[in-house]
């Protein structure tokens, strides 16, 4: 046994001819050749696998509407909601989702829509839905035929809404909103506006019908509503402020007075019909813009009155004039003018206005006969009409 491990050691340590008949060295196997083996076998199975079916992306699903709000006006609903700003998980929508309107009918003592009988009226595209923004929700009117609305008259109408940000996939439904349907007025169709001393007058005719033509019996009166616009904006644009309601009126007539020289508004009238404690308005009258200018001058100043009062040692004579103060709100001052014995025309001898209704004329000749007259001036530069008259006939030198 000895022997023959002292052979192989001769053996694996001296030359010997290889097989192949070239000279060279017995070859050595190391232990670890085995696991490399491995190793380089398994990583070519591995390049040699199928690679994994790459996975769609899940379609974003904006987060539900939890806020929406229905209620009747004129022949059709006005929805208002807050549009969601995020996705079921929390994300941000990079784009304001598309809004789908879902409507329906029930009996009057429905309390929610029947499986399925709701149906998709419109769909608002998310790229025009800021236009429908009034501050931090969206408002949008829901028209329905005035023969749709008379033939469901006394039922109840729900609402539910969507969003959508793909095609593949809607948001879960809204909370239901809903209303009782009434017939509503008829629009008013010829609002007339004219600018007067204390606002803007405005007058309609009250309609007679409601949706479908029957005649309108519960007529609760009027609502005046009022928006700014700019008058600047180009042709065919309209710049506007959402419209406010500016004031209430039981007859076809009001006078706006809470209005501002130099701003343009834009009116629309609705009738409102009572049913009982449930007030319908009807649709928007047609609109008239104004754009009221301060044309109107102020009253003349009353009360004037003249002293002479003589010099007195530095101080020359002069002609002591008072009046009553103005009382119009926007009056700015006032202007003198006198007129000379012989003068057809009154000269005004106060360059700038007076702040004051006082002035103290100096630029007088003894024994001058002179008449007084006072005007005022309101903040948009009108002038009003010469107040009454005041002669005084001034003494001569040394009387």
């Amino acid at each position: 046994m000895k022997r023959r491990n002292s052979q192989l050691e001769i053996r694996n340590s001296v030359p010997v001819s290889s097989r192949r008949g070239r000279p060279g060295l017995a070859v050595v196997r190391p232990s670890f050749a085995f696991p490399l083996l491995l190793l380089a076998a398994t990583i070519f199975q591995s390049s040699c696998a199928s690679p994994a079916e790459p996975q769609p992306p899940r379609p974003i699903v904006p987060a539900a509407i939890t806020d929406l709000a229905a209620r009747q006006r004129g022949d059709g609903a006005l929805l208002t909601f807050t549009p969601p700003a995020k996705d079921v998980e929390g994300d941000r929508l990079t784009a304001p989702p598309s809004i789908e309107i879902l409507r329906g009918f029930a009996p009057v003592a429905a309390q929610a829509p029947a499986s399925g009988s709701l149906r998709t009226v419109y769909t608002v595209p998310g790229s025009v839905l800021d236009t429908y923004q009034v501050g931090e929700r969206v408002e949008i009117q829901d028209p329905i035929k005035p023969d749709e609305v008379a033939a469901h008259a006394g039922e109840r109408m729900f609402y539910i809404v969507r969003g959508r940000a793909s095609k593949k996939a809607a948001s879960e439904d809204s909370n239901i909103a809903t209303f009782l349907l009434r017939p509503a007025p008829s629009p008013i169709s010829d609002l007339r506006a004219r600018v007067v001393e204390s606002g803007v007058q405005l007058n309609w005719d009250p309609p007679a019908t409601v949706s479908g033509g029957a005649p309108l019996t519960t007529l609760g009166g009027f609502r005046i509503y009022r928006a700014e616009t700019e008058p600047r904006a180009p042709k065919g644009v309209t710049d506007r402020q959402p419209a406010v309601l500016a004031g209430v009126s039981p007859s076809p007539d009001y006078l706006d007075t809470q209005i501002e020289w130099g701003k343009s508004y834009l009116y629309t009238v609705r009738s409102v019909a009572q049913y009982g404690a449930d007030a319908v308005e009807s649709g928007e009258s047609r609109a008239v813009e104004v754009a009221p200018r301060d044309v109107f001058p102020p009253a003349a100043p009353l009360e004037l009155i003249a002293v002479f009062v003589p010099a007195a040692g530095a101080s020359p004579a002069a002609v002591e004039l008072s009046w009553a103060i103005s009382p119009e709100p926007d009056a700015a001052g006032y202007y003198v003018y006198r007129s000379g014995e012989g003068e057809e025309k009154a000269q005004r001898i106060t360059p700038a206005l007076l702040p004051t209704p006082a002035f103290r004329d100096i630029s007088i000749r003894a024994g001058g006969n002179y008449t007084y007259t006072v005007t005022a001036v309101d903040r948009a530069g009108n002038e009003s009409q010469p107040g009454k008259p005041v002669s005084l006939k001034l003494p001569k030198a040394g009387e």
